[in-house]
């Protein structure tokens, strides 16, 4: 995987871990054409090799914002055609967040508004900073949201709670956002990094197939009947039994160690 893109920078500040950060800072990180491109690059490889990666942490540059939304400077006087061109990249990047196999932290340090919003709820959870705001403002612009707001927020705070938020436009605190359920957890800018990926190591040193299992179970049963997801649960979890790290993992309780994972 190339170490950097045009609007991304991609580091690995722990063994397994990778950090994706939005790197448009004089731009408040917002998404024009070339980081749709981007994220549907860097994204590709944790697809292509799930087994390479434990977990990633996507943050934004600067303490303006995570991603203010898509570059309307860019986007202003596009044709009908050029903005629906350039959609489909924004679309295909957000469908490789949202089914990325490996598990995916958004440690939110700014603004996450409209676009940026909806990367923020690509992930598996959400850390924020304590002065963050978000809001899909998109209904004031004569649009709607495009990438996945109308589907990934009703499944983190309620149909009807989404409803209000995306029908006014109107921002919201990182308080209220931890009250409703979107964010996991409330951090100090300064230590939001540090938790983000303190968590992200303790993802990278549990066995990495289940990991993988266990979020695939949880994002594909939520989209099924009880039943149904209970026998895709069993499906699943049959997968770990041949594994060296499901012996692995009885062996090193037993001799009260820690168990090394290797994901085989």
């Amino acid at each position: 995987m190339p170490q950097s893109y045009q609007t991304l920078t991609i580091e690995h500040p722990r063994p397994h871990i990778v950090l994706v950060t939005l790197n448009r800072p004089e731009a408040a990180n917002a998404m024009n054409t070339q980081m749709g491109l981007d994220l549907l690059a860097a994204f590709e490889p944790f697809h292509a090799a799930p087994h390479a990666q434990r977990c990633i942490v996507i943050t934004g540059a600067g303490p303006r914002a995570f991603c203010a939304g898509g570059d309307l400077k860019e986007r202003n006087g596009m044709t009908d055609q050029q903005w629906q061109d350039q959609h489909l990249i924004f679309e295909r990047a957000i469908r490789g967040m949202i089914q990325c196999p490996v598990p995916l932290i958004a440690a939110v340090n700014g603004a996450a508004f409209a676009g940026g919003m909806e990367i923020a709820l690509c992930a598996d959870f959400i850390y924020a900073s304590e002065h963050v705001r978000f809001a899909l403002t998109e209904v004031t612009l004569g649009i709607m949201p495009g990438a996945g707001g109308t589907q990934n927020l009703p499944r983190a705070v309620g149909v009807r709670r989404a409803k209000e938020i995306l029908l006014t436009g109107k921002p919201f605190s990182v308080h209220q956002a931890f009250e409703w359920g979107m964010v996991n957890r409330i951090c100090k800018t300064e230590t939001l990094l540090t938790e983000a990926l303190e968590t992200a190591a303790t993802i990278a040193a549990n066995a990495p197939i289940s990991t993988r299992q266990i979020k695939q179970s949880v994002n594909y049963g939520q989209n099924m009947d009880l039943a149904s997801a209970m026998m895709f649960e069993i499906e699943a979890y049959n997968r770990m039994v041949p594994t060296e790290d499901r012996r692995e993992g009885i062996r090193a309780f037993n001799e009260k160690r820690e168990p090394v994972y290797r994901g085989r």
